[in-house]
């Protein structure tokens, strides 16, 4: 399929302040989920790169963690992983929300923007929450503030424009071979993507009780032919985090390892045994050792 003259393919970056929906709409476009969603910010916290590949050509887009304000060494990690992709790709996706506020987490996304030569589309997302008029409005006040390749208003949530979307990316990519094969879909290790769903039912499970202070390790994986045997390991902050994520007779840790267990079984595409552990690493997010530990070592991270 590469061999096409017409075909293209390069790389588009999502970025944006923390959920704006970046995951979502990725997830979407390459119709499987690979990042992990939730309604607290700062859910992504390493480069995810999948791969959309139809006849037109292959996109690879690379899901960044959100542009923020950092408070520790892993939000310095996580900013400079964003920032840092904004000079590698042929095109560069920023997600806002449908509002005529600029506040001071986009005005820092517009003077990062502003030293880049790559294309910018703007992609004005949840548009199902708003009507025409404040979208509009929305547009109009991004405008002044940048000179945008495109515009494109989208839900990711609801799937709403995102074929315009992919019409337009695909404007703006070189023409070319593929980078990976057309059933692709992303160049995460399957251990990682584990980890990450777990993640990511820890913090929809335990909502307000618990910060960012999670982070999960796969001790051990053993994939046989009908079934994979997973031990992993909650890792937090404080004993009194360790409590919580317990819950009373260990409740709320077979909630998370129910709820985890399907979305696994469906991505190695067999019967999964999970076995969850907690324990307590205190500031591990300001670690150097056990940040590298829990798989955010990335050479592009901020020092």
């Amino acid at each position: 399929m590469s061999e096409n003259k017409a075909f293209k393919s390069g790389f588009a970056t999502l970025i944006g302040r923390p959920n704006v929906g970046k995951s979502t709409l990725m997830n979407h476009l390459i119709g499987q989920k690979i990042a992990i969603t939730s309604n607290k910010p700062q859910t992504t916290r390493n480069r995810i790169q999948t791969v959309y590949t139809s006849e037109e050509g292959q996109i690879v887009f690379l899901d960044t963690p959100g542009i923020h304000k950092a408070k520790n060494k892993l939000g310095n990690y996580m900013v400079g992983v964003a920032e840092k992709t904004l000079s590698e790709v042929d095109v560069i996706l920023w997600l806002v929300e449908p509002t005529d506020f600029i506040g001071a987490g986009e005005r820092h996304i517009i003077e990062q923007l502003k030293k880049t030569k790559t294309p910018v589309i703007l992609v004005v997302n949840k548009i199902d929450t708003v009507k025409k008029e404040q979208l509009l409005s929305c547009i109009d006040t991004y405008r002044k503030e940048l000179d945008f390749a495109e515009v494109v208003p989208v839900s990711a949530l609801k799937g709403k424009n995102t074929p315009e979307l992919l019409k337009c990316i695909f404007q703006y990519l070189p023409y070319g071979p593929a980078f990976y094969d057309e059933d692709t879909v992303t160049d995460q290790p399957i251990r990682q993507i584990a980890a990450e769903l777990i993640r990511e039912k820890a913090l929809r499970l335990l909502e307000e009780e618990i910060p960012h202070g999670v982070a999960v390790s796969i001790e051990s994986m053993q994939v046989k032919k009908k079934i994979a045997d997973i031990e992993a390991t909650i890792v937090c902050e404080k004993e009194s985090h360790k409590g919580i994520i317990i819950g009373k007779g260990g409740s709320m840790l077979k909630k998370i390892g129910s709820q985890a267990r399907p979305e696994i079984e469906e991505l190695l595409e067999r019967q999964v045994n999970l076995q969850l552990w907690v324990k307590v690493k205190k500031d591990w997010r300001d670690s150097d050792f056990l940040l590298k530990n829990f798989g955010y070592n990335e050479k592009d991270a901020r020092v």
